[in-house]
């Protein structure tokens, strides 16, 4: 009996998979901003622009280089790119409360949301921070990349010039 059930999810996890995969696009979740009021993640991915998701969290370096790399690039990506960050932070309700001090002794100059449940990170379908998401102007994703290294920035930027057509 055991046996089965763990067939079945195994089946269950497969094809949410695959549709995920086929599908390309940001699923329907909700996530708060910082003073707490819920939005629907489909707000930043339709909203004609194309939009960089990255999943960060207070304790990680790597994510918060990576986003001090692109604050410095920032206003120039989206003069040149008509494009906006959206940081989703992954903290749970005991980092949480770090979160808009690190945002704003860093000056960080995007919106940044939170996934404290962790819902829509696992309902896209990645383990570890820093995870970026390249969403088109229609919502779908174009790109993900999963880590940082510095330069990492020049690449999402080569993406961003691809899908703006610049």
């Amino acid at each position: 009996m055991r046996n089965l059930q763990l067939l079945f999810a195994l089946l269950f996890m497969a094809i949410t998979t695959v549709a995920f995969a086929q599908e390309k696009t940001v699923p329907n979740v909700k996530v708060k901003k910082l003073d707490g009021k819920q939005v629907s993640i489909q707000k930043y991915a339709k909203n004609g622009k194309i939009t960089v998701l990255s999943f960060w969290a207070t304790w990680c370096s790597p994510c918060k280089r990576e986003l001090d790399a692109i604050s410095e690039v920032y206003a120039d990506w989206e003069a040149d790119y008509n494009m906006e960050l959206v940081a989703v932070s992954i903290d749970n309700a005991r980092t949480f409360t770090k979160v808009a001090g690190v945002v704003k002794a860093k000056g960080w100059d995007y919106e940044v949301l939170s996934d404290i449940k962790r819902e829509l990170m696992q309902a896209m379908q990645f383990q570890d921070v820093p995870y970026t998401f390249i969403l088109d102007e229609k919502g779908k994703i174009a790109y993900s990349h999963s880590g940082y290294n510095p330069g990492d920035e020049d690449e999402l930027e080569e993406k961003l010039k691809e899908l703006s057509k610049k």
